[in-house]
Parts: C-alpha cells; structure tokens; sequence
C-alpha cells in the first residue's frame, strides 16, 4: 500500500478532496494535523496529532508512525506545515524541499534577501520589529510604501501607506494584529517583526506549479481583474487563462522559476504571485504549497480523455509519477472569493438560487456562518463564501461571477459591544 502523508492545520473542503483523490488512485492518505480535536477522522486510519511550532516532536510522532505505515511521499497544504513537511522528506530521504528553502518560502523577509541576491527585480525593505512603541524610520521611507506581517498570507495585515503622515497608524495597525492572542498562538518568529517595503505598481497574477528536480511545469497562470491598488489588497476574482501575450505567460513562468531557485525549492506544488507593471515582471512571493481550500476547484487537468482534480495531481506527483503531461483543460475558469463588506455578525444570505442560475456559473458556496463574527481586511481571515464558473473565454467567466455575486443579499448586524 502506497502512502502519502498530508499535513495541514485545516480539516475542510480540500481535505476531503484530497481523501477522494487517495480512494481513486488507490493509496491510503496519512494526516498529519494540529486541528485534530476538531477532527472526524474522515479516512479511519487514524491521523498524526502534531504541533508545527514543535517540530522535533512532531517529527519523531511523524517517524514513529512510518514504522508501522510505511510512507511514500509528503504534501504541505497551507503555508505552516511547509517546514515540517521538508524535515519529513529529509528524515525519510524521499522527494522534497530542503528545510532552509522551506523557511526561507515562509518569511517575506528573507524571501526579499535572497531575491535580492539572486538579481530579481526586488524593493526596497526595512525590518520593524513588533513590539516597539514608536516609528522612528519614516523619515527614512519613500512613499507609497507596503506594510505587511512576515508570516501571515491572503492579504492579512498588509496596508499600502500613500503619505508620511499615515505611515506610524499603518505601522500601529500592524502591530496590533501581531499582538491578537490567536495569531501569537502561532509560536513563531515571524511574529516578531514586520516588514515596510517599496510599493509595486502593475497588475497582479498568480501562479499554481508543481516543481521536479527544481525545474516548474506551470499548472495555470491566474489573472487577478479587480485591481489591487490598496490601501488594503483584498483579493476577489481568480481567472485562468490570463488574457496576456504568450511571451509575458512565457516571461511569468520563467520568473517563477527563478525565484524557487532562489529560495531553494526543489520539489513540490508552488504557488506564486507577482506583478507586471512598467518595472517588468516583479515576485512577490513564493509559497511552498498548493493553492488552498475551495480554491483548488477551479482547476482541473486533463490527458489522454482522462480527467483529473489538482489533488489528484498533487498525489501522483508526491508519489514520484511524472505529471509533465498533464495540462490544464481548455475552458476558462475563475472563482471569487467574495469580500466582506463590513464588520459584523453574519446573519444570513438571500438570492442563493437565482446567483446559481447565472449561465456559466458552477457553484455557489457560502462558507460564513450564522452568528459568525465578519471581519474584513487587514485584520480578517476569510470571505463570505466561494463562486465557480467555467466558459469559453475569461471574459465571460468574470462577467458571470460579478452577475451571480450581485444577485447575492448579506446580512450582517453591527456587532454588539459590552459596556464596562
């Protein structure tokens, strides 16, 4: 029995995408997980309790349980197994990233440092830490500059600063999401300073890649049409194909290339961000992880008459099977994640059946809950909910997805606050 060890701090959709895919191929799916009290135990073989802030134990429970369940390969979902995940392929000496690589994808800091290094086009950077009282740097800052977290992903804590006197509230803003209970619970060091970088103008994509012997076989390149000019950077609507000559598709894949040469990664699924503006092509990050939760729907591959999900891919790559042939089907295909419009307690949504009936829209999925505190960026975590389409060109897919979303009625009430 082939095995491949999944590690994740997540037990929802992709997950069970993931268990979906193992029963096709074949294979028995480990989990390794620090959500475990919340898990159900989807495949009934029993999943690894582990802690990625404790990584040598986590490890050795990982290495115990090889003993008697052999396993074949590793795939990280999500951006904080992706260390343990390389000191697992090391310790077991299959195909993976080595550990340095893995940090060094995790951190923004020392992803610019080694960007730099390695002659990418790169902004300027300083380093704050998180827990000063005071900003004694602006008189040092170029605007617009960024303020962004080290660790965190989706956006959160990053705010676009346009004036000097808006820089120390930015800053502020910052620090005190670093200092929320739930995010210090992390146990990281990536909490502990925050970075302010030059602005990047241009537009934005992203890009889904499986990387083998360090060199990138592009599973899709997304298109980002909602601008993203700040001051918070909420991302809404992912559509593949990008409408873009071949040579900037080409010159994209190639940059991403570069930069997981510059981190050292290896091995394993990419995703990527960068923008094209009048500077050329800029990175600016490169995660050692697929592209996560409900998102991964929207690709699909496709050989030979044969069908695939990305899970499916993510496997058969992980178990040492080559995927170089599989390419993305020829449809157009985006999703939005749709913002949240203020904070608030979610109350509901109407409309559900009529954004549905919108033509070329897959699926509807609204993942708040009721009674759920929403709160929207730079602080929040999430979106309201996912919408899937699929037609012939992207401008239909985006036109569908902004009708189905505008069918859609939230309900959010203020949120109470208790007097003291």
């Amino acid at each position: 029995m082939r095995r491949v060890l999944l590690l994740s701090t997540t037990t929802g959709y992709q997950l069970r995408s993931f268990g979906d895919a193992a029963e096709r191929l074949g294979i028995e799916l480990v989990l390794g997980t620090d959500r475990c009290h919340h898990l159900d135990d989807p495949w009934r073989d029993g999943a690894i309790p582990v802690r990625f802030y404790e990584e040598q134990a986590s490890l050795d429970a990982i290495l115990a349980a090889h003993a008697g369940r052999p396993i074949s390969g590793v795939i990280a979902v999500g951006d904080r197994p992706t260390v343990l995940a390389a000191r697992v392929a090391g310790a077991l000496g299959i195909p993976g990233n080595p550990v340095d690589a893995a940090e060094a994808s995790r951190s923004k800091k020392a992803m610019r440092e080694r960007f730099q290094r390695a002659g990418l086009p790169t902004p300027w950077v300083h380093v704050l830490p998180a827990t000063a009282t005071e900003v004694s740097q602006a008189s040092s800052i170029t605007f617009p500059c960024v303020v962004k977290p080290l660790g965190l992903s989706g956006s959160r804590g990053v705010i676009k600063v346009e004036r000097p006197e808006d820089f120390e509230p930015a800053v502020t803003r910052v620090r005190q999401l670093l200092a929320r209970p739930q995010v210090k619970a992390q146990r990281t060091s990536l909490t502990k300073e925050l970075l302010v970088e030059g602005y990047i103008d241009g537009r934005e994509y992203a890009i889904e890649g499986l990387l083998t012997g360090g060199r990138l076989h592009v599973l899709a390149i997304f298109d980002k049409p909602d601008p993203l000019n700040g001051p918070f950077f909420e991302e809404t609507i992912y559509v593949t194909p990008p409408e873009v000559p071949d040579d900037v598709a080409r010159g994209i894949g190639c940059e991403v290339e570069r930069a997981a040469g510059a981190l050292g990664l290896v091995h394993g699924p990419v995703h990527a961000e960068c923008r094209v503006g009048p500077g050329g092509i800029t990175m600016l990050e490169v995660a050692a992880r697929p592209i996560g939760g409900l998102c991964a729907r929207v690709l699909r591959f496709e050989r030979d008459g044969a069908r695939i999900t990305l899970e499916e891919l993510l496997l058969r790559h992980a178990l040492g099977e080559d995927t170089s042939r599989w390419r993305r089907e020829l449809p157009a295909a985006g999703v939005m994640m749709m913002p949240i419009p203020r904070r608030g307690i979610f109350k509901g949504v109407t409309g559900e059946e009529a954004a549905r009936d919108v033509r070329s829209v897959e699926d509807v999925v609204v993942t708040a809950k009721r009674d759920q505190l929403l709160e929207p960026l730079p602080e929040g975590d999430s979106y309201l909910g996912f919408i899937f389409a699929r037609a012939l060109h992207a401008a239909e897919v985006v036109a569908a997805l902004r009708e189905s979303h505008g069918r859609l009625v939230f309900e959010v009430d203020p949120e109470l606050r208790v007097l003291r």
